[in-house]
């Protein structure tokens, strides 16, 4: 039990960080802070909103690692979807000749994948866990 709680301690904490600097980022290229529009080149604004988005549901679903919340699984769930679509938007975007990155598709890519991960672990350590609780 106290593996448990120090592993959802630490995913929760990784997380937290995870959000914090995404939420830092995506604002830094709202707000333009420290030149990072220009540093940035050609983002597409329909990614930076769905990370942006993303990073307070990270922010929240860290709490949820840390005190073991069933909920968490959902919030990460909802994150992929997010940048699911947001994948299939830039997909639309690129299609229709409008300007990007290249980088952008790896760190959309990059960002599914360990929000995936997340998720996957909250249903693996919360929600089955507390399946298996309610049906004792």
């Amino acid at each position: 039990m106290k593996n448990r709680k120090i592993t959802s301690t630490i995913l929760g904490a990784l997380l937290f960080v995870f959000g914090l600097i995404t939420l830092f980022l995506s604002s830094a290229i709202f707000l333009d802070l420290f030149n990072v529009r220009e540093q940035e080149g050609n983002y597409v604004l329909l990614v930076v909103w769905a990370n942006w988005l993303c990073s307070l549901l990270y922010l929240i679903a860290a709490y949820g690692f840390i005190k073991r919340k069933p909920w968490t699984f959902g919030l990460l769930l909802a994150s992929t979807g997010i940048l699911v679509l947001a994948f299939a938007g830039l997909l639309i975007h690129i299609n229709s000749g409008g300007l990007y990155e290249t980088k952008t598709i790896g760190a959309l890519i990059f960002r599914t994948v360990i929000t995936l991960i997340f998720a996957l672990l909250a249903w693996t350590g919360i929600k089955k866990r507390e399946r298996k609780h309610t049906t004792i």
